[in-house]
């Protein structure tokens, strides 16, 4: 049987590779029907997810069409599993640049480009910034280059939103803008659901 600690990291490690997505991967709901993470989006490989069945830690919710064969039995591949148990959600958002880049929407703070992002401290630090949330932005290479060693006022540049802290909340909303690649139908109604309907 597993420890606490092995049981908290198998319910919470999750796919992240596209690579990995093309192997029927099992969507994966916290107690409360709701995805444990949007971005990544909480997803197991498909023999975790049968071993999460067999150890009687999920429920199998639906199924993909494959079929998979032990010795004397055969089953479908889940598709979607809940947890028997319910996982607190993590408050803190750790400071890395994946999740830099995610709060930022992967664009540039200065110009609203995409791709080729790095970051960019905001006050430099040869002037006393420190690298922080509310210091630190997403920049693309043109406008890194551009501001340089200067401040905002002096590269003439100007930030799309005043950089921040942001709660665990506030990156699930904008993880569920940047789904993965490869989203399976039987998903779409539990990734979905408690989204906020249009007036």
């Amino acid at each position: 049987m597993l420890d606490r600690t092995d049981s908290d990291d198998f319910r919470t490690t999750f796919v992240r590779e596209p690579s990995a997505l093309k192997h029927y991967p099992a969507l994966v709901l916290n107690a409360d029907f709701r995805p444990l993470s949007y971005y990544p989006l909480s997803l197991w490989p498909w023999q975790e997810a049968i071993k999460a069945v067999f150890l009687d830690r999920v429920t199998i919710l639906a199924e993909y069409e494959q079929m998979v064969h032990s010795q004397r039995t055969a089953f479908r591949i889940p598709s979607v599993v809940v947890l028997k148990e319910y996982v607190r959600p993590q408050k803190r958002v750790a400071f890395t640049r994946f999740n830099l880049f995610l709060r930022d929407e992967f664009c540039c703070q200065y110009c609203g480009s995409r791709g080729d992002l790095t970051f960019d401290h905001v006050l430099p630090r040869s002037k006393g910034g420190v690298t922080s949330w509310e210091n630190v932005v997403a920049a693309c290479s043109p406008c890194n280059l551009r501001k340089g060693n200067k401040n905002l006022k002096q590269s003439g540049l100007h930030l799309r939103r005043a950089p921040h802290r942001p709660t665990a909340e506030e990156m699930q909303q904008v993880g569920r803008r940047f789904p993965p690649n490869y989203l399976h139908d039987s998903w779409m109604d539990f990734l979905y659901w408690d989204a906020e309907l249009d007036a």
